[in-house]
């Protein structure tokens, strides 16, 4: 019967450099480390590690396999992979900060003609976006990146006068969020977040406290823009793979009528600059 754990286990250990961990590579029969040296760095004995090269006793608790996953410096791609032959679930969610975007993933948001486009966070902090976006949420790609947040912008005062359907919108954001946040990994500046929008928003304080969670997924969204007047968008959200603290939500223009507006809206903000 196949060892699919042990297999996995004993590939990763014999492709790691020795010298690296600060062993002796010379006189090595065997590539790699030794069992025994994994067993050290995890904080397990050599005997039971060998077992479960073997495919003996039972499966390794969480945190062994964290041990594990450390001691052969494996990547989070192949922590998942561990957590999956091991224990059939991918492991508890660790919290990463977003960073940048990749300059081939910003040539795709660029290549969108009509449609605008940014990546946002978990916490819905906009971190990327296009001209499409710029032109047709200019409000929101206006502010300091320190305030460039959905959650933020949805829940002030000003922005709720001019909103289309603000309670449903409203709602979605915070069931999105609540979802969204406890997938990745709940981090201080979500809590922050929340913190500050229970005091300064009683509405938010009342959604938060009903423990909706929703996914994003697709949609129609409806703009009062102030130059060119109604606009609906059909919208989906997209993972970004080998990212997933990072998300990628597109807009189009629903019909022919919306498509010239975001035109004339990139015409104009050519004009201006």
């Amino acid at each position: 019967m196949s060892n699919g754990l042990g297999d996995f286990l004993k590939d990763r250990r014999t492709k790691l450099d020795a010298a690296s961990f600060g062993y002796n590579g010379s006189r090595r029969r065997t590539p790699g480390l030794r069992r025994e040296e994994v067993a050290e760095r995890a904080g397990v004995s050599t005997t039971w590690y060998t077992w479960l090269e073997q495919g003996r006793g039972g499966p390794p608790s969480a945190d062994v396999l964290d041990r594990l996953a450390d001691a052969l410096a494996l990547t989070d791609t192949e922590r998942e992979h561990l957590f999956l032959l091991a224990q059939n679930r991918p492991p508890e969610v660790r919290h990463r900060e977003a960073g940048g975007v990749s300059p081939q993933l910003q040539r795709i948001l660029d290549a969108m003609e009509y449609s605008a486009a940014y990546i946002k966070t978990p916490e819905w902090d906009v971190v990327a976006w296009n001209r499409v976006a710029a032109a047709v949420f200019r409000d929101l790609m206006a502010l300091p990146e320190d305030r460039r947040n959905l959650l933020r912008v949805v829940f002030d005062p000003r922005v709720r006068e001019t909103m289309l359907h603000w309670e449903s919108v409203a709602t979605f954001v915070v069931a999105t969020f609540r979802t969204e946040t406890a997938r990745a990994g709940v981090s201080e500046h979500a809590r922050t977040l929340v913190d500050e929008l229970s005091v300064s928003s009683p509405e938010f304080r009342a959604l938060w406290r009903d423990h909706a969670v929703r996914t994003h997924g697709e949609g129609t969204k409806y703009i009062a823009h102030p130059i060119a007047g109604p606009i609906t968008l059909e919208y989906s959200a997209f993972a970004i793979d080998g990212k997933r603290h990072l998300s990628m939500v597109v807009y189009n223009p629903a019909t022919p009528h919306d498509k010239a507006a975001v035109q004339m809206l990139l015409e104009t903000a050519v004009s201006i600059s």
